[in-house]
C-alpha cells in the first residue's frame, strides 16, 4: 500500500525524477526489514539439527499457545530429524511415493491459480485499465490504486480473524467464485462498451469491479494459499515443497505481469478478463474437488489425508 501512497506522492514531480525518487523512497522499508531479521528467532528444525534443543525449544515456546503445543511440535520436529536421510532422500521420496507426488502437485497447482488468475494485472495496470475504462483524471486513478491497496489490507485481515473461525475452505472456495464475477463484469464491460468515451456509469462500474476482484482475492486466494501450503505439507518435506510452490507463484506472476499488455493488444482488454475468469473458474473447482478442509488438523492428520506417511 506504500507503494500506491508514493505514486500518488511523486506524480507532481517531473517525469525524469518522479521514479527515481520513486525507487530511492524503496529503500527505507528495506532498511527496516533488514534489521528486523535480527530479530527474527531462528528456525526450530535447524536448532534441532545442529543438536541446540533446549533454543529449539524456546523458540517454539514463544512461538506456540501452550507448552503442551510446544512440547507436541518440538517431538514432531525430533522426529522429523531423527528420519531424515538429507535433501537427497526427501527428493527421492518426492520422486517415489504417490501420496507425497500428490500434496507436491496441490501445492503447486495452488499456487498457479493464486497468480494465474491475473492480479498481478488488476494491481499493477490498475490505472490502464481504468483509463481504458474512462477515468480520466491521472490523480483520481491514483488515488483509486491507493483505495485498492487499503481494501486489499482490510480484506487480508478479514482472512486472517475468519480462517481459523470458518475454514480454509469456504472463504477460498467465496473467493475464488467472487473474483470469477468480478472477472467476467470486467470483460462484459470492455466487451459491450468498447471506445465508449466519458460514460461516467461504466467507469463507476469498472472501478467497483476492480474493487471487488481485489478484495475476493484478497479474503481467500491471495493469503490462504500460502496458509494451506504450509499446513499440507509433511514437515520433512516443507523445504522442498515450499520452494517448489513458491518457484511456480514467482515465475506466473512473472509471465502474468510481462504478457498482460501483449495479451489484451492481441484478444483485446475483454479478451483478457475473460480469460482470467476462465482461469479464476477453474481455480474454484481445483478448490471444490481437490481441497480439504485443514484447520483444527494435525500434522498426524494431513499425512493421513493425503497418504504421505
Amino acid at each position: 500500500m506504500l507503494s500506491y501512497v508514493s505514486n500518488l506522492a511523486f506524480s507532481g514531480l517531473p517525469v525524469h525524477l518522479s521514479w527515481r525518487v520513486m525507487f530511492a523512497a524503496g529503500v527505507v522499508p528495506t532498511v527496516f526489514m533488514a534489521a528486523g531479521v535480527f530479530t527474527m528467532p531462528e528456525s526450530p528444525r535447524w536448532l534441532v539439527m545442529k543438536g541446540r534443543v533446549a533454543e529449539a525449544k524456546a523458540v517454539l515456546d514463544k512461538t506456540s499457545d501452550t507448552p503442551a503445543e510446544a512440547e507436541q511440535r518440538l517431538l514432531e520436529i525430533e522426529d522429523v530429524v531423527m528420519d531424515s536421510s538429507g535433501d537427497s532422500g526427501a527428493w527421492k521420496e518426492v520422486a517415489t511415493k504417490a501420496g507425497v507426488q500428490r500434496v507436491l502437485a496441490t501445492v503447486v497447482t495452488l499456487q498457479f491459480f493464486q497468480q494465474a488468475s491475473g492480479i498481478d494485472s488488476v494491481v499493477l495496470y490498475g490505472p490502464r485499465v481504468l483509463a481504458m475504462a474512462g477515468v480520466t483524471s491521472n490523480s483520481l486513478l491514483l488515488s483509486l490504486n491507493i483505495l485498492f491497496g487499503v481494501a486489499k489490507v482490510g480484506s487480508i485481515l478479514i482472512a486472517m480473524a475468519l480462517a481459523d473461525r470458518v475454514g480454509r475452505r469456504p472463504l477460498l472456495l467465496v473467493s475464488t467464485s467472487g473474483m470469477t464475477v468480478a472477472l467476467l463484469v470486467l470483460g462484459s464491460l470492455f466487451a459491450v462498451f468498447a471506445g465508449a468515451k466519458d460514460n461516467a456509469a461504466v467507469a463507476a462500474v469498472s472501478v467497483v469491479a476492480v474493487m471487488a476482484f481485489v478484495m475476493a482475492f484478497s479474503v481467500g486466494l491471495g493469503p490462504l494459499a500460502w496458509v494451506y501450503s504450509s499446513e499440507i505439507l509433511p514437515l520433512r518435506l516443507r523445504g522442498q515443497g515450499a520452494g517448489l510452490g513458491t518457484a511456480m507463484n514467482r515465475i506466473m506472476s512473472g509471465v502474468i505481469t510481462m504478457t498482460f499488455i501483449s495479451l489484451y493488444q492481441g484478444i483485446t482488454m475483454a479478451g483478457a478478463f475473460y480469460l482470467y475468469a476462465a482461469i479464476a473458474a477453474a481455480s474454484f473447482v481445483f478448490v471444490y474437488a481437490c481441497l480439504p478442509e485443514t484447520r483444527g488438523r494435525s500434522l498426524e492428520d494431513m499425512e493421513e489425508l493425503f497418504h504421505t506417511k
